[in-house]
């Protein structure tokens, strides 16, 4: 089927409009998750006692909802995103709070609903609404001196933060306050408020690091390891020893056997033991041209709240991989950050595909305001002298 540029339909003005290398991209992305959850999840599901493909199903069903989804929100108008964002981050922020009083706890952390048999996470949809809020408030700053649009936006981080650091997520919270300081330098604001948001991040950490027993012993674990520590960041970097450049073949690793996180926070391990380096230095790369392909959008992009808010959601997305990939190879402790579209997990996948949804949806290629010919309001000199005499 061919779309003509005479339709005038929804879907033809955002096909025609869309940026097909990114929208490709992702969808590369999308299918590698497929294949290699069929790499990793399998072992994991005979180890905890379910069907083989159990996990494998889940991620094909998540990945075919999250791509339905991200291309209905990449047909809203940048408007309609901040509307969205709006509704969703306020829906986020009440689920975090319900998340204290009814939710889930799992391994020793309170993140999670129960809605109609799946677990829920309300802490990663508040993530992309909570850019495009802060990007939305930073550009308003530079526009209206009237309205308290950075105090507003220190107000939402440090609310994002605290709910966070109580579940406790502390991977999450570091994550948000690095994008969101990226923003606040991106948008020229003065550094007094970055000063102060970056002293609570630290007295966050330091809560953290001193309430919270995993969080210590991950981190103590990670700054002096003991002697023959089989822990799981351990194990992960001996299978990309193991894996070497081309990999064991499909199939063939032995380390998803003994991860419990295999399928999820340490999916790249398999990828490394399993294919081999090139083919992380791959994904690697689709992660960093859909990053890249964003931010040089945003660079002409001429709208200010959208020019922030393309750099902040490529920056969540790409940080987030780049944080799951460093705590694979050793470069960060375990922080309980997924892969986007490779890791398994249901609000994860959902999450990233409303993230990058928005990020299709406000790179889309829209004609510059400034350049378009207005029609005169007002005769000129010329309009006004007599006409010549009618010939018959």
């Amino acid at each position: 089927m061919r779309v003509s540029r005479a339709d005038r339909s929804r879907v033809a003005d955002w096909w025609f409009t869309v940026d097909h290398m990114l929208l490709g991209a992702i969808l590369v992305i999308v299918g590698a998750g497929l294949v290699l959850s069929l790499a990793a999840s399998p072992a994991v599901a005979i180890k905890k006692g379910l069907p083989t493909f159990y996990f494998v199903e889940r991620h094909v069903i998540f990945s075919a909802a999250g791509v339905v989804i991200m291309l209905v929100v990449s047909l809203f108008s940048p408007l309609a995103v901040r509307r969205f964002a709006l509704a969703l981050f306020a829906a986020a922020i009440a689920g975090m709070i319900a998340v204290h009083f009814v939710g889930s706890d799992i391994q020793g952390a309170r993140r999670w609903l129960s809605l109609f048999g799946y677990s829920l996470q309300p802490s990663e949809f508040a993530k992309p609404a909570f850019v495009v809020l802060s990007a939305w408030l930073f550009a308003e700053s530079q526009r209206r001196n009237e309205m308290p649009a950075v105090p507003i936006a220190i107000f939402l981080v440090l609310l994002l933060a605290g709910l966070l650091l109580i579940e406790p997520d502390v991977g999450q919270m570091l994550l948000i306050v690095l994008v969101w300081g990226a923003l606040y330098f991106l948008s020229g604001q003065p550094l007094v408020g970055a000063f102060i948001v970056g002293i609570c991040g630290v007295l966050g950490s330091v809560f953290a690091y001193t309430t919270f027993n995993h969080v210590r012993l991950r981190f103590d674990r990670f700054i002096a390891p003991p002697p023959g520590d089989n822990s799981q960041v351990d194990r992960a970097i001996q299978s990309f020893a193991e894996g070497g450049f081309l990999g064991r073949g499909p199939g063939e690793g032995t380390i998803k056997t003994v991860l419990p996180d295999a399928h999820t926070d340490f999916i790249f391990a398999v990828v490394a033991e399993e294919y081999g380096i090139v083919a992380c230095l791959a994904l690697l790369g689709l992660f960093a041209f859909v990053v890249m392909r964003a931010l040089n959008t945003a660079a002409r992009e001429p709208d200010r709240a959208s020019r922030l808010s393309i750099q902040g959601l490529a920056l969540l997305f790409g940080l987030q991989a780049l944080i799951n990939m460093g705590v694979n190879v050793g470069l960060l402790p375990a922080k309980g950050i997924t892969l986007p579209f490779i890791s398994a997990g249901g609000s994860s996948m959902i999450a990233v595909s409303i993230t990058l949804g928005m990020l299709l949806a406000l790179t889309r290629h829209r004609p510059d305001p400034t350049r378009l010919k207005k029609p005169r309001l007002e005769p000129t000199i010329a309009d006004l002298q007599p006409m010549g005499p009618i010939r018959k």
